[in-house]
């Protein structure tokens, strides 16, 4: 699928992976539109193309306005990348007693509900779109993580909501595989993201020596040239793929 002249929803828009394939997708002539929460919106870079909308992923009425805007944009609505979300890391029984109960639900509620809450709705309108070559009508990315396969200590509240990610992705292609539409999702390793930029040198230098090859930290770019790919092959559907250089992730 050709990405120039589409219009495309990229949550988590305004900074880390989603701003890189937002950035990415302006770049191949796509109309771009970034969801992301208001003060992240209000701080994000200018870019040619990316038009930013303030939504919470986990609000139907938010996302549903955006996913208007941009299905009434005047290109057509084919590509949606999932990036929102959040990591907070807490042991399911730790010095202070078990693991909050309302923070699981609201790492569970962003990382789940809040990529099914955008799938849904943006390919409810991709799906009024005129079809393509062998009926196809767009395609939705969303991004799990390898704790999805090999969380850690104090991820359990991260790793199952990504762990649900990873399990959406194939029902959703077959779900939508009747309007022409593919499901596919990433699952990122140690990607340097704005998250990583507070901790040290020394620090940041220990993670990347855990990868097997190459030794570094992934680049949100390769996240969004993969991203492309993914888009522009259209034999890809109901897959994962992981990122991560061959990691696989330790207890800790």
């Amino acid at each position: 699928m050709q990405i120039t002249g589409t219009a495309a929803i990229v949550t988590g828009g305004a900074s880390g992976l989603g701003g890189a394939t937002a950035r990415a997708l302006a770049l191949k002539g796509a109309q771009v539109f970034a969801l992301d929460l208001p003060g992240a919106v209000e701080k994000a870079e200018a870019v040619d193309g990316v038009t930013y909308l303030a939504a919470d992923v986990t609000s139907p009425e938010e996302v549903q306005a955006a996913v208007d805007t941009a299905a009434g944009s005047g290109a057509p609505l084919r590509i949606v990348v999932n990036c929102a979300g959040i990591g907070p890391s807490t042991r399911t029984v730790g010095k202070n007693g078990p693991h909050d109960l309302d923070l699981y639900r609201k790492v569970v509620e962003i990382n789940l509900v809040g990529t099914f809450n955008v799938l849904r709705l943006a390919a409810a309108a991709i799906g009024k779109t005129e079809p393509l070559e062998d009926g196809q009508r767009g395609v939705v990315i969303n991004t799990a993580s390898i704790a999805a396969f090999d969380g850690q200590i104090g991820q359990v509240a991260y790793a199952s909501s990504k762990a649900a990610v990873v399990g959406m992705t194939l029902p959703a292609a077959r779900d939508l595989s009747s309007v022409g539409i593919r499901v596919m999702t990433i699952a990122p390793g140690i990607v340097d993201t704005p998250m990583l930029a507070t901790v040290s040198d020394e620090f940041r230098a220990g993670l990347a020596a855990g990868v097997p090859f190459p030794k570094r930290l992934a680049l949100p770019a390769e996240y969004a040239q993969l991203a492309l790919t993914i888009v522009e092959h259209d034999y890809l559907n109901g897959e994962v793929i992981r990122m991560d250089g061959a990691l696989r992730m330790a207890p800790r």
